[in-house]
């Protein structure tokens, strides 16, 4: 018996050493298959919670009454979070004061969606501090961009779908400036089918795929890289957007997620606003298309560029975890979302 547990244990140490990502490949065939839960979509008479899990809002009352306008146009009530005015430092109140309107809003079962007023930087503060018992329970909407994308991150591992959308200080006085950000939105909301279709771009890599959509910011996408708020996108398409950065700082972050192995079984990337990219005194040489495209050239998945979500007035909603139907060609590009 020694003698054969001694030549089990080396046939799997000579077994792993040639297939270093056998497990991972376990752990991927059951991510690939899990259906996230989605939460019920929105009928009038149904109650909002407006939250500020990241920046501080500093004379913002104004964008807050116009999204409570909103909302109430199409038949929803809204509360407040307590906190949502405090002040600490950069941050819309203290790490706990922010996480208590959260996790307020999470367990409160008469509320249907959770609207994050703003992101900046601060949400990751709080996920360790959540408690996700009631809200997977009873799950609901949470809807944001940019640093909200860490707790879009944690609610698809939670099995949850997500609305990347529009966030309060999104509102203009004029809202036909945004007016595709808001009916998105409000479709996304209410359960209307979400299609799009992108302009062309040289730069797209063709080809079709299918598979879950995912990401957000690529800075909170690369931040979570490590933790187990990081996503698996094994058999998904991958969603980037960015605004504020340098383009070494873009594909530093691609090469640290390339090397972690985070597009190895990816089906596909769709590329969001790249805004207010900044000049480094060292021109990096080419577009940011082309720094993506060579970034993931080893890869065969399809690149589509030209989405118009991100840090933009266009900014359309897009469903988080749900299935889509990816066709990309140099003329024109298609996401269908699965009813």
């Amino acid at each position: 018996m020694y003698k054969y547990l001694i030549t089990l244990s080396l046939f799997f140490a000579s077994f792993l050493v040639e297939n270093p990502s056998a497990f991972a490949q376990n752990t991927t065939t059951e991510t690939k298959s899990m259906t996230l839960k989605q939460p019920p979509y929105l009928k009038p008479g149904d109650t909002v919670a407006i939250v500020a899990p990241s920046g501080i809002l500093k004379n913002r009352e104004k964008e807050l009454q116009q999204a409570q306008n909103l909302m109430k146009s199409w038949g929803l009530h809204t509360v407040i979070g307590k906190h949502v005015f405090s002040k600490a430092n950069h941050f819309a109140g203290t790490d706990d004061e922010r996480c208590e309107d959260l996790q307020k809003a999470m367990d409160d079962p008469t509320i249907s969606a959770i609207w994050c007023a703003r992101g900046g930087y601060g949400t990751v503060r709080v996920l360790d501090k959540l408690n996700w018992t009631k809200f997977n329970a009873n799950p609901k909407w949470l809807i944001g961009y940019s640093d909200i994308t860490a707790l879009h991150s944690q609610i698809h591992n939670e099995g949850v779908e997500t609305i990347h959308a529009m966030m309060c200080t999104s509102m203009r006085d004029d809202l036909s400036e945004i007016a595709e950000t808001v009916s998105t939105f409000k479709n996304a909301l209410f359960g209307t089918s979400l299609n799009y279709t992108l302009t062309g771009s040289a730069y797209n890599k063709i080809g079709t795929a299918a598979g879950q959509i995912v990401g957000g910011n690529l800075t909170l996408i690369h931040t979570m890289l490590g933790s187990n708020t990081s996503i698996n996108t094994s058999g998904k398409i991958l969603f980037i957007e960015e605004i504020g950065e340098y383009k070494y700082h873009i594909d530093r972050m691609l090469q640290s997620m390339k090397r972690a192995g985070y597009f190895d079984n990816c089906k596909g990337v769709i590329v969001g606003d790249m805004s207010k990219m900044r000049k480094n005194t060292t021109p990096w040489g080419s577009s940011i298309e082309q720094l993506v495209l060579d970034a993931l050239a080893e890869y065969n998945f399809p690149i589509a560029f030209n989405m118009p979500a991100g840090h933009e007035k266009d900014n359309r909603a897009l469903i988080l975890g749900r299935t889509v139907k990816l066709t990309v060609s140099k003329e024109q590009s298609s996401i269908v979302f699965n009813e």
